[in-house]
């Protein structure tokens, strides 16, 4: 199957996009994994068959999701995309007799014979008892091979290579360091052969002893040398680890806030592992095996000198030494992978049991979420286990090989100098010559294994790489907001990405005067807080527009400036944000609030702290202030946390508020001292509040009703309650209006 092209899913949950990626490449069209992933509408919890049949039609494809049996399946048109263990998906790519062979995103190419295979893709029964699976029949239209498809970005190690040559002094000296270590052991063999063939001989003790004080120098020298090159290198190591570690931070940084709603906490963190394992290769496996090129072609020359015939067996033990680990790559490969997922899998139960293990204790789960750690752990078990194997093997027939070929040089040097063609002291040289020249050999396999070990990595973190900035490069954005501050959306829609969701919002039509207060009222999953975040520029794929500095020109248009103009960061500068799932650092309590500042300003700090109604809490701890508080806001309650969260909105000193439900885990009395408070706070801003209290929108200037992501209502209070609509029965209980 040499047409098919195979691909890795490099997240967790990536399986759907990438085997479309992999039928659309056997058709002929290149299109990168990020891109399929936005389209199908990845996120945490993968895509759906509906999906993956949506985009591929998007891309050119005619697909048929279809229910069949095994022996029906024999008959479609492959590639065919499965829906296999109930949890993932695979592509068929043949299918015959007596194999099927599957591409799985997660594993390889794997071969199944039919009673296997239907135990992975079989998942229900039809009306006449057949065992029944679920596939994506998929064929080509015209539109498919009229997209040019996107160009294919190849593997590029430039990103970390450029690293290298801000310590081009450092990498030299060590490679000084290394050659001059080489050129010591040269002398070793020599200095052996003159001990046995002059200083044995002649009975000469003195010329012994002296060869063997050179020795003795030669080897403090080149402990000398040694000790000094590993420091270079931990210092290289360091100063690379820090440079490309900080940069990848700087990336995701840069990356869209949505970004992070779509990916797993475990795949991040094993890309940092990544980073760390491409440094080692870099500082340690890369320069060592260039300095054992050069040993080896000294050495070699040496033992051609001695004896060609010596030199040939070598070669040819080696290249059979080579051609036996070559055999293993690809199942380290495959190992690789299933180690990444299964780590990034890992990682996320654990801090899920971390993280939950109050809501874990509260709800009696801690059998069931303790049994799913440990299933990942069986199959940690059960994939060491296989690596170990096979490790196993490899080493075995590697010690053979390296056994046999020690005999024959035993042999060949033995009859050598039976022969006269060598004397004892030069077979003792020549013994030492293949054992130093046997390190590079093995340096050069390890060289392979842990090459290929980097570029897995460096696969995964190329995809982070090339990843379009929240701001890219080469567009450029305003920094500078218009003077006006009212906010217009026009015919604003909104989409969670996912086949077949409905909006979310629905040709919102809505004016946010400026500096006034507009609340935003509505039952749970009507769309609040999703306007908030669009508001934020969290996501920034909409259908419809928003315009800030709003105004009319007196001829019935409305001015202002497109949001999708204004940069990101220039946009959040003037923004202060109080959303439900606010984080709280672990820092104190008055870095919590003066969040990327460098000097805090105590009296504003203070100032914001009455505001929020949390000064006098913060004085009656020991620290004040200073007091440091545990990651996620440990060791405060919720209340006193969301009352933080409105300190820091407040400190920040924004022209824009927006507040998310920001008193909701407040008590009645907070809530009615924090909303008089921020009365005076509001002045003089253009203030967006979602809230279901009564007493946190009653006193706004313009309230917006919202009912199945689409508007219902506006006016004031007063307005809506005399109409008696949808924001009267949403509040005739808090004002104890009764029904009539």
């Amino acid at each position: 199957m040499s047409k098919h092209t195979y691909y890795r899913q490099l997240n967790a949950m990536d399986c759907g996009a990438t085997c479309l990626r992999m039928v659309a490449k056997y058709h002929g069209r290149h299109y990168t994994a990020d891109s399929l992933r936005h389209m199908t509408g990845f996120n945490k919890e993968g895509v759906s068959l509906l999906g993956i049949s949506e985009t591929a039609e998007r891309i050119g494809f005619r697909t048929r999701g279809v229910k069949i049996t095994f022996d029906q399946l024999r008959q479609v048109p492959l590639p065919a995309i499965l829906h296999w263990n109930q949890n993932h998906f695979v592509v068929l790519t043949k299918a015959n007799g007596r194999s099927l062979t599957v591409a799985d995103p997660a594993k390889g190419m794997i071969k199944f014979m039919p009673s296997e295979f239907e135990k992975h893709w079989v998942s229900s029964k039809n009306q006449s008892e057949l065992d029944t699976g679920v596939a994506l029949l998929m064929e080509t239209t015209p539109a498919f091979y009229e997209s040019s498809g996107e160009k294919e970005k190849k593997l590029s190690w430039s990103i970390i290579f450029r690293y290298l040559q801000s310590a081009r002094w450092q990498i030299f000296q060590v490679f000084l360091a290394l050659v001059l270590t080489s050129l010591m052991q040269l002398v070793f063999p020599f200095l052996t052969q003159s001990i046995v063939d002059t200083g044995i001989s002649t009975q000469n003790l003195q010329y012994v002893v002296i060869i063997l004080l050179a020795q003795l120098m030669l080897t403090f020298s080149q402990t000398i040398v040694s000790f000094i090159q590993n420091r270079l290198l931990l210092r290289i190591s360091n100063m690379l680890n820090i440079q490309v570690l900080s940069d990848f931070w700087i990336k995701l940084t840069r990356l869209p806030v949505s970004y992070f709603d779509v990916r797993h906490t475990g795949d991040t963190l094993q890309r940092i592992g990544d980073h760390k394992k491409i440094q080692g290769f870099l500082t340690g496996t890369a320069l060592n095996t260039l300095f054992s090129v050069f040993t080896f072609l000294v050495y070699a020359v040496v033992l051609i000198i001695y004896s060609t015939t010596l030199f040939f067996v070598f070669c040819a033990g080696a290249a059979v030494y080579f051609t036996w680990i070559q055999l293993f790559l690809r199942i380290r490969r495959k190992i690789n992978y299933e180690t990444f997922h299964l780590s990034a899998k890992e990682n996320n139960s654990t801090l899920e049991l971390i993280q939950g293990m109050q809501e874990i204790r509260l709800n009696n789960a801690e059998r069931q979420k303790r049994w799913e750690w440990e299933n990942i752990q069986a199959n940690v078990f059960k994939l060491n286990f296989k690596n170990l194997n096979y490790s196993q093997v490899q080493q075995a027939g590697a010690t053979l090989i390296s056994q046999v070929q020690g005999i024959a040089t035993s042999f060949i040097v033995a009859k050598l100098v039976i022969d006269g063609q060598l004397t004892l002291g030069a077979m003792l040289a020549t013994q030492y010559i293949i054992g130093q020249l046997t390190g590079p050999v093995q340096q050069w396999v390890g060289f392979i294994q842990n090459f290929q070990d980097a570029r897995i990595s460096m696969e995964r973190l190329n995809e982070i790489h090339q990843l379009n900035d929240e701001e890219p490069a080469d567009k450029n954005y305003l920094q500078r907001l218009p003077e006006q501050t009212g906010i217009q959306l026009e015919n604003l829609t909104f989409t969670y990405p996912g086949a077949g969701n409905e909006p979310i919002l629905k040709d919102i039509n809505l004016a946010i005067p400026g500096k006034k207060i507009t609340a935003i009222v509505g039952a749970s999953g009507s769309g609040k807080t999703t306007l908030v975040k669009l508001l934020l520029k969290v996501y920034d794929h909409y259908e419809g527009t928003i315009r800030i500095g709003a105004h009319d020109d007196f001829k019935g248009h409305m001015n202002g400036t497109k949001l999708n103009f204004i940069g990101h960061a220039a946009w959040r500068k003037n923004c202060g944000a109080v959303l439900q799932d606010g984080y709280i650092f672990n820092d104190t309590i008055a870095r919590n609030i003066a969040v990327g500042v460098d000097e805090i300003e105590y009296d504003r700090l203070v100032e914001s702290c009455r505001i929020s109604n949390i000064h006098s809490f913060i004085e009656s701890l020991p620290n004040g202030y200073h007091t440091k508080l545990g990651a996620e806001g440990t060791g405060v309650s919720q209340g006193q946390k969301q009352r933080i969260l409105i300190a820091r909105a407040i400190y920040k000193n924004p022209e824009y508020l927006f507040l998310d439900e920001a008193t909701n885990a407040l008590d009645a009395g907070n809530e009615r001292e924090i909303v008089e408070n921020l009365g005076k706070v509001f002045q003089g801003r253009t203030v967006v509040v979602v809230a279901h209290r009564l007493s946190t929108v009653r006193n706004a200037d313009k309230i917006v009703v919202l009912n199945a992501g689409k508007i219902v209502e506006e006016g004031t209070h007063a307005e809506l309650t005399r109409l008696k609509g949808r924001y009267y029965e949403l509040v005739k209980n808090q004002l104890e209006l009764g029904n009539g």
